[in-house]
């Protein structure tokens, strides 16, 4: 039977495949192997469940339900429902709420993975010492079959006083039971931007920092200046153009000295939070007794169907660096199950690209932006329509953003799309799954859409498109 051990109190053993880490992969392949009749061993040094589970999509969103529950009662009066007093924030329900659905996804992927006949979990920190073998907690391990699926971590730069104050990462984020009096957000791309807006929604003063001239730079310029109008017109501070960033203990507080050509020089805040990217968790693997090659970045290099140039030796998830998301993490999984079990040939170049963004309005994405298709030379055919004009939007009460797609002009062939407005991270699924058909967008003129939704809105977008100029 399946079980935790002691990784000290275990004799050197060898296995069909061994898995390090048991983030959104992992466990998943784990069981495929199993149940083709392979013996297994899992090896995870803290929390089961990898980045989504602990520190990010779950309770981050989480959080974000809650803020956006903060936000509509204090629209209340909008919709005719009439509250006695303002809404009060209970941050320590708030911080439990998200604490539970941690707590749940680990135990539920544990319980899952300790159930599983011919899988043996291991507690304990993975380092190769060769191209097939690996020491965890003093014993030796072997396998033809490895795994690793370690995820990543927030970026720390080496900033200017940034070793001398207090700050934030996004794991610290989602165990905050206190309200900062003032945050500032350093990084104005994802994982800045929803912290930002629930905290502002929470009550928190927030300011955000950053050191490129927008918000969310790899995405269009007029989704990012949508975006920032949302988020200051719910009174988040936005501070773009920070070239000169450094740190500084102020009282009880952390002071931000921007160097913006506008505004005040620094910014004085309760509490900072990093979030200016990620790093994957690879320096520690012992990766070069393996002959296992990185990037500069740290990132483990694949080859399209995820194997590294170790044969037998594959990267799964964030270290590897060819999607950051929970969904990537899932479908190179099936990449490598599907090739390896299922006789496929499954390659991560044929993945199209998609992703949300979960601020309020969230933001759906979907393939290339518009600037990326017109460098592309191509002849496109371009649709906008504001959310002021999609019905749903509108009986919601919830009209902020807009939705865009670009199509090539010549195979009629969705390019990307962009939908930033309620129910936006839903109904970009319609334009991800035509252009996993590859078929034209026409075929969405015969599809009869449910009203009133977001989504049928989405065949009149693609039939207003004119030629991009």
């Amino acid at each position: 039977m399946g079980g935790a051990v002691d990784a000290q109190s275990s004799a050197v053993r060898s296995f069909d495949a061994i898995i390090i880490g048991a983030g959104q992969a992992g466990p998943s392949m784990a069981g495929r192997l199993v149940g083709a009749g392979k013996r297994v061993a899992v090896i995870e040094r803290l929390h089961f469940g990898g980045t989504c589970v602990n520190t990010g999509c779950k309770p981050t969103k989480t959080l974000v339900a809650s803020a956006y529950a903060a936000r509509m009662a204090q629209r209340a009066a909008e919709y005719g429902v009439v509250l006695n007093g303002a809404p009060g924030i209970d941050m320590t329900t708030v911080q439990a709420r998200a604490e539970k659905i941690i707590q749940d996804g680990r135990a539920g992927i544990e319980s899952w993975l300790g159930g599983m006949e011919g899988c043996t979990v291991l507690r304990g920190h993975a380092r190769f010492t060769g191209p097939h073998t690996l020491e965890v907690g003093g014993e030796a391990l072997t396998a033809p079959l490895i795994f690793i699926n370690v995820g990543g971590r927030a970026t720390v730069p080496d900033m200017p006083g940034l070793s001398d104050v207090p700050y934030l990462t996004n794991s610290a984020m989602v165990e905050l039971a206190t309200l900062p009096e003032h945050l500032v957000v350093i990084g104005g791309s994802y994982i800045g931007l929803e912290f930002a807006q629930m905290f502002r929604r929470f009550g928190a003063r927030v300011t955000v920092i950053e050191k490129g001239p927008r918000l969310i730079a790899r995405e269009d310029e007029d989704v990012s200046d949508a975006i920032r109008a949302i988020l200051e017109a719910e009174g988040v501070e936005v501070r773009t153009g920070a070239e000169c960033l450094s740190f500084a203990r102020e009282g009880s507080g952390v002071a931000v000295r921007v160097g913006c050509m506008e505004g005040a020089p620094q910014v004085v805040g309760s509490h900072v939070l990093l979030a200016i990217g990620r790093r994957p968790n690879t320096d520690d693997l012992g990766l070069a007794a393996a002959g296992i090659a990185t990037d500069a970045r740290g990132y483990i290099t694949v080859d399209d169907h995820l194997e590294t140039g170790v044969p037998g030796v594959y990267a799964l998830g964030d270290c590897n660096g060819r999607g950051a998301f929970t969904h990537t993490a899932y479908n190179d999984f099936e990449i490598v199950a599907a090739n390896l079990l299922d006789g496929q040939d499954w390659k991560v170049s044929e993945r199209i690209a998609g992703y949300a963004l979960y601020t309020d309005p969230p933001l759906g994405r979907v393939g290339l932006t518009e600037t990326q298709a017109r460098a592309t030379g191509r002849p496109l055919l371009v649709g906008f329509r504001p959310m002021t004009r999609v019905g749903r939007a509108v009986e919601k009460g919830e009209t902020q953003g807009f939705m865009k797609a670009v199509v090539d002009a010549q195979t009629k062939r969705i390019l990307g799309a962009a939908i930033l407005g309620t129910g936006g991270d839903e109904a970009i699924h319609g334009l991800l799954d035509i252009m996993n058909a590859n078929v034209p967008y026409t075929v969405f003129q015969r599809a009869v859409p449910i009203h009133p939704t977001v989504s049928e809105l989405i065949p009149t977008l693609l039939a207003e498109m004119t030629p991009a100029q």
